[in-house]
């Protein structure tokens, strides 16, 4: 199996735009969207009998949440202690989403329509105080780079047909200000999968919020997104077109990404790093991971370290993706702890392996790959 594994990531990595650089991107996922809102909420939910210790959505239940002041300060506190060779610190691709559902509203309208709020308004109602402008000085400082992973980490359209139909377990979610648990999908779909299809008519819909959260994500940071993370990989195509009105130009995609067609139907694609869609956007493709609070008891920085090793070994920029939940510590203090002495452990040897490191973000590379 181990021969398997390495075979198939040997050749995954010969396809694609190449370079002899040693280039390190960190893409982090999920930074904006809503996740568990408090403990007493956590609490409340077990005491009604829900599952929210259940595989790797428990990582996420029990730490994830918007990111405060402290946890942001941290973070770019350790980016800041790693320098590459041309004096650039460690930056986070920071895949952002700029909307959270309006709970209130929705329940106003007796959960008929749906309503979303900015952000940064979620921030205020979560008494994030001072985290938004955090936000503005990591991208003035190069460390934490917005970038767009859709309007909501949500399926809207599957999400209001299980509020329409009185789903118990998701109008118990809702009434704690949260969509997301283990068991938290309808017809196959998750709900933490915004592009993911139920039925071919909800592709339209789509299309239509992914151009609205590209406007919403301009009005949000002052500029346009560039680059385009799907939330949890699944999508169809024509969703994925839809952001190149919006000034999207360079796409992540699995090497092997599924195309969801609705009605549990999928469509194989074969993709590489710099390959190009019919609309010339770049696709960039992620090949290392660093999840240092997903188990315990394995060596995060060790599994990392040698993906990197195989991407330079075939001249490839090292892709990391990293979630938020890592380095969180509003629900754990010991989880952001644990998340940044670790990242910090990475960075550290990264540069003593290759101390010639180049550090950017998704769409510095885009633009090399482009030219």
């Amino acid at each position: 199996m181990k021969l398997l594994k390495y075979a198939i990531r040997t050749i995954s990595n010969i396809p694609g735009y190449s370079t002899r650089k040693k280039i390190v991107v960190i893409e982090s996922d999920d930074w904006g969207s809503i996740r568990m809102p408090s403990l007493q909420s956590l609490d409340k939910l077990e005491q009604k009998g829900l599952n929210l210790r259940a595989g790797d959505s428990s990582r996420y239940n029990l730490n994830d949440t918007l990111a405060d002041s402290n946890d942001l300060t941290g973070l770019f506190e350790v980016l800041h202690s790693y320098k590459d060779h041309n004096g650039n610190p460690a930056c986070f691709t920071a895949m952002s989403l700029p909307a959270n559902p309006d709970f209130d509203k929705i329940r106003d309208a007796d959960f008929q329509n749906y309503h979303y709020e900015a952000f940064t308004k979620t921030l205020e109602r979560y008494g994030r105080t001072g985290a938004f402008d955090l936000w503005k000085k990591g991208r003035e400082e190069n460390v934490f780079v917005p970038e767009y992973h859709g309007r909501e980490h949500l399926n809207v359209v599957a999400w209001m047909r299980s509020l329409k139909r009185g789903d118990n377990e998701t109008r118990l979610a809702f009434d704690e200000g949260l969509w997301a648990f283990s068991s938290s999908k309808t017809g196959g779909v998750n709900f933490q999968a915004p592009y993911d299809v139920e039925y071919p008519e909800d592709i339209s819909e789509q299309v239509k919020i992914i151009k609205d959260g590209l406007s919403l994500f301009e009005q949000v940071h002052g500029y346009k997104a560039r680059f385009f993370v799907p939330p949890n990989g699944k999508i169809n195509s024509a969703v994925e077109e839809g952001t190149h009105e919006g000034g999207i130009k360079y796409i992540s995609t699995p090497k092997i990404h599924h195309e969801v067609l609705g009605n549990k139907k999928t469509k194989k694609h074969f993709r590489y790093i710099g390959k190009k869609n019919k609309l010339g956007q770049t696709y960039l493709t992620r090949n290392a991971f660093f999840e240092p609070n997903q188990g315990m008891n394995k060596d995060h920085v060790d599994s990392c370290l040698k993906e990197i090793e195989m991407a330079f070994k075939y001249n490839k920029p090292a892709i990391i993706s990293s979630h938020r939940c890592n380095y969180i510590g509003s629900l754990n203090t010991k989880n952001r702890s644990h998340g940044l002495n670790e990242l910090g452990r990475l960075l550290r040897a990264v540069l003593k392996k290759w101390p010639e490191t180049e550090f950017m973000s998704s769409s510095h590379l885009g633009r090399i790959i482009h030219t």
